[in-house]
Order: structure tokens, then C-alpha cells, then sequence
């Protein structure tokens, strides 16, 4: 199935909005609770299926249920149609502070590979389907975990990145990062994970133990600030916290 063809302006800066712009009978799909606002002409449903193949019958339709579930994601995914006259606008928010980022799939190749909860919205037509991480190293130890997304169409997508976003081209090169912090990559790029180093780097470097290991040819996006990390940054990161623990340190040290 051809995408429908979207027009879109991204706004905001910490936490950031896509505003998609329709046509009357244009589709735009997005993860459930991803809506910021429409405007008028604009009507939502609630599908299971990403509507890419309509002739999917109700099996089919309850597989692609079953295998969103599997990677954390709702059973359910909105579409979002204008039936109206003219243009009208949808725009959907970022879940937490960062960037979202328009991938063009016919420029990628058609594909990509995602984590889990990268997705935001795409042109009808987009494909959304599991991607399993054929090495059980990855899978375990890689902070994407063994299961990811793959995109496939020709249309936009919208991906989001928490924190500040950083692209790289890899060439034939590998590139070396914290785990959790891999957003996507194309499918030329290989995704593994190694030791961070020696038994003592490992265990007292602060970097954790694995590290994600990227190489072959195609794009990355990397994340600065993954939800995991930020959520464990929120809640021992309290000055009220903080001061407890150097109270009780204190209170041992003297009795």
C-alpha cells in the first residue's frame, strides 16, 4: 500500500509537537494517547492494525494486536482522517522531554529499525510490525532489548529521541555507545553489545557493563537523555534525598 503523502511542521524545543497537515480522505496514524489537538474535519478511530494492509482479515488483525503487546506498545493504534473541505491540521506531543524526528522511509530504503517506544506517528500506509534481535547477547544485555520495531513504507514517519538527538553516518565503522541510548538505525547497521572494558573498568567506570556496539553502513540516531535514565536521575536525584543519605552516612560515622 502507498502512503499518503503528509505535510508537517515540528514545533517547541524541550518537549517538542509535530503538526501533521491533511487533505480531505488523508490518514495519519499514531501511537494511542499521542494527540496534542485537531482542528476541524478531523475524525479518529481506534484500530487494531496499522491499516497498511486492508485486506488483513481478523486473524491477521489480532496477530499484529498480540505482537504490539509484546513490545510494550498498545493493542490499539488511532487513525486520524479529514473529512472535511480544504486542509486541516492534527498535531501529536513528544511523551518526555526531547526531540521527534522525521524519517523519510522511500529515502531510507524503505525500512528501520527502532526501539520500542521510539514510534510517534506515521502516513498511513507505514507498516509497524516486531523486529527480534538475532543475537541473544543484544537482546539481553543491549537496553533495546530482544524485540524492537521495524517501519516500512515509502511515507514519513515520526520518531521521538529523548533529550538532544545526535545523527551519525557509519561507513563501514563501528561506533561505540551507552546502552538505551540507541533510538533507531538503518537496516545496513548491525546492532550487538561488548564489554565496557576490563573486570575493573566494568565494575567501577560508572558506564555500566555493556556497552551497545553499532557498525556497518547506514544512519543512527542516538539519544542524550533515554526515559530510563531519566527516571532513575528523578527519583535519587532529590535534594531531600540526598540529604538523608549524608545524614544517616553522618549518624554512623558517629556513633
Amino acid at each position: 500500500m502507498k502512503s499518503h503523502e503528509v505535510d508537517y511542521r515540528i514545533g517547541g524545543h524541550d518537549i517538542q509537537y509535530v503538526e501533521i497537515e491533511l487533505d480531505p480522505q488523508e490518514t495519519v496514524i499514531a501511537e494511542a494517547g499521542a494527540m496534542f489537538y485537531i482542528k476541524e474535519g478531523i475524525e479518529f478511530v481506534a484500530k487494531m492494525g496499522d491499516g497498511s494492509e486492508p485486506e488483513k482479515g481478523l486473524f491477521g488483525k489480532l496477530m499484529s494486536a498480540a505482537s504490539r503487546k509484546i513490545t510494550g506498545e498498545s493493542i490499539f493504534i488511532t487513525h486520524f482522517t479529514h473529512h472535511g473541505v480544504g486542509k486541516s491540521h492534527v498535531a501529536f506531543a513528544a511523551p518526555y522531554p526531547g526531540t521527534i524526528v522525521p524519517v523519510d522511509l522511500a529515502a531510507m530504503g524503505g525500512s528501520v529499525i527502532v526501539q520500542r517506544d521510539a514510534f510517534l506517528c506515521a502516513a498511513l500506509g507505514t507498516k509497524i510490525s516486531m523486529h527480534f534481535n538475532q543475537r541473544i547477547g543484544s537482546g539481553f544485555f543491549g537496553g533495546e532489548g530482544f524485540i524492537l520495531q521495524k517501519l516500512q513504507g515509502d511515507g514519513k514517519a515520526f520518531i521521538h529521541a529523548g533529550g538532544t538527538l545526535v545523527e551519525h553516518e557509519l561507513n563501514g565503522q563501528t561506533l561505540r555507545v551507552d546502552t538505551g541510548c540507541v533510538v533507531g538505525f538503518q537496516e545496513g547497521v548491525s546492532f550487538d553489545i561488548q564489554r565496557a572494558g576490563n573486570l575493573k573498568s566494568m565494575i567501577f567506570g560508572g558506564e555500566g557493563l555493556f556497552l551497545a556496539t553499532l557498525s556497518g553502513t547506514g544512519k543512527v540516531w542516538l539519544q542524550s537523555m533515554p526515559i530510563s535514565k531519566l527516571i532513575s536521575q528523578l527519583s535519587t536525584g532529590s535534594p531531600n534525598k540526598n540529604k538523608e543519605d549524608s545524614g544517616g552516612l553522618l549518624n554512623n560515622l558517629f556513633e
